[in-house]
């Protein structure tokens, strides 16, 4: 008879181990399946989302309605018109003029405020004592704080009065471009505009890049040093390219709070709606701009032209920030999970 028995001198196979009974308990305990409390917790986190998306999809249901009320009533272009009048019959109004002047003034301060910010962080982080460290990124924390009509009070009483001699700097050496040229009128203009939006959106810049560049190993900063590097050359080789992404999302959802201001704006800007070459002219309008002067005295036709012109950076914002989520999202060490 043949018995076939298990020596564990010459047999390598291990025996079965039966897993333990507990496994299964932890499991659900993990996922949150045992305890009241955090079903509770799952239950609201998931609800919040969902009301979250929900209210997201009636503002977006809401301006949409109301622009195709005005824009099926337009007897212009609605994209490429150069004139905003809804009191004529039929009404003309255009938004050409407020893409030109957003995109152009968020376009001068996102390259005032990039190189700032990040010179900004990379100082904070890498270059001051610990005891200066501290409290300028608190006082850039509480330039964060300060309300748009705050700026846009210091930029109509402080800022626009000492513009004068930049601007005739630019129009003397520069004046030959077209682009700073400038009749000496009052410096109510898209530059001036950039430049205080600039100074708005260095708080969110500066913090994002700030917080990057802080998770960056540590491993890579001293094999770089080891390796005879400067403190430059380490920056250079292993805290920007590893903070790059980082640094371009900042830059993104500073330039979504650039797109949106609307008070600041409004008490800078003197706008003639038209598009100048020159940026030291008043004239343009950006769209929040535009809303904020105009909504009290439109009448109802006209404020639905005006929602038709929000429901357009309503998209623009959306996509502004969707595009820095998805570049967030592609470097998981940003969540500060291996901080």
């Amino acid at each position: 008879m043949d018995i076939s028995t298990h020596n564990p001198d010459t047999d390598d196979t291990p025996p079965p181990i039966a897993p333990p009974a507990a496994d299964a308990e932890q499991k659900r305990a993990a996922r949150g399946a045992t305890r009241p409390g955090d079903r509770i917790f799952l239950a609201l986190s998931r609800g919040s989302g969902i009301f979250l998306l929900v209210i997201m999809a009636a503002i977006a249901v809401f301006l949409t309605y109301r622009a195709y009320l005005a824009i099926s009533e337009d007897d212009a272009n609605f994209l490429t018109t150069f004139e905003w009048n809804t009191s004529l019959v039929p009404p003309k109004f255009g938004i050409a003029v407020l893409a030109f002047g957003t995109v152009v003034s968020s376009i001068i301060a996102m390259v005032i405020a990039v190189p700032i910010a990040v010179a900004i962080a990379l100082f904070i982080t890498h270059y001051a004592p610990r005891r200066m460290s501290g409290p300028v990124a608190y006082v850039i924390d509480l330039l964060a704080a300060v309300p748009s009509i705050v700026y846009g009070l210091w930029g109509a009483l402080v800022l626009v009065p000492h513009m004068d001699g930049l601007f005739g700097w630019l129009n003397h050496y520069l004046g030959w471009t077209g682009v700073f040229s400038w009749d000496d009128g009052a410096p109510r203009s898209m530059l001036t505009v950039g430049i205080l939006l600039a100074v708005m959106i260095l708080p969110v810049i500066t913090n994002v890049s700030r917080e990057v560049f802080r998770q960056v190993p540590q491993m890579h900063e001293e094999a770089a040093l080891a390796l005879g590097a400067t403190r430059w050359e380490v920056i250079r080789m292993s805290v920007l390219p590893f903070g790059r992404s980082g640094v371009i999302s900042a830059s993104m959802l500073g330039l979504g709070r650039a797109l949106g201001e609307t008070m600041a704006v409004a008490t800078v800007l003197s706008p003639d709606f038209d598009i100048h070459a020159s940026l030291l002219n008043p004239g343009g309008g950006t769209f929040a701009q535009n809303i904020a002067s105009k909504f009290n005295e439109a009448t109802e036709f006209g404020r639905d032209a005006l929602i038709a012109s929000g429901l357009v950076l309503f998209v623009i914002t959306l996509l502004v920030n969707g595009a820095a989520r998805m570049i967030i999202a592609r470097r998981s060490e940003y969540s500060g999970a291996n901080a």
